[in-house]
């Protein structure tokens, strides 16, 4: 299998926040965002990441997962599903860290299997930066573009 590693600078594409009464600060929220690759790997490297997700907070605290898709220059994706433990400290900041996996692809990504890890953070309202490491197979008898 082989591992690779990169970075995702994203941009929140849409977000909605609910407001739940049961736990003071606890919030919900839905998400999106798209992102570009640099990959130490061709075939992710300038690939454009979308994001779709969902958190639970209870004072900036908690736990989000979603699902991504990387759209390649050549109209192939590759999907999955992400999970992570978002944090936020006493000066504002939110990071995340979690883990990644492949669930499915089209054209060259079909049959992709692998995951790995990541670490983010936010570093403005609506822009995060992230970096992830992993590995991945494509099907026997894929040809790479």
């Amino acid at each position: 299998m082989p591992n690779f590693t990169g970075n995702l600078k994203g941009t929140t594409t849409s977000q909605t926040l609910v407001c739940l009464n049961d736990t003071p600060e606890h919030t919900m929220i839905l998400r999106s965002s798209t992102a570009q690759h640099t990959s130490s790997d061709e075939h992710f490297n300038h690939t454009r990441h979308i994001t779709w997700g969902t958190a639970d907070l209870i004072r900036g605290q908690g736990h989000e997962r979603g699902y991504f898709m990387s759209e390649h220059s050549n109209g192939d994706c590759d999907c999955g599903t992400f999970e992570c433990k978002v944090s936020t400290n006493a000066n504002g900041l939110i990071t995340v860290e979690g883990t990644w996996k492949f669930t499915h692809g089209t054209g060259q990504f079909t049959g992709i299997t692998g995951n790995g890890s990541f670490k983010g953070r936010m570093i403005s309202p609506t822009e995060s930066e992230s970096t992830y490491e992993g590995s991945y197979q494509l099907k026997a008898g894929t040809r790479a573009a």
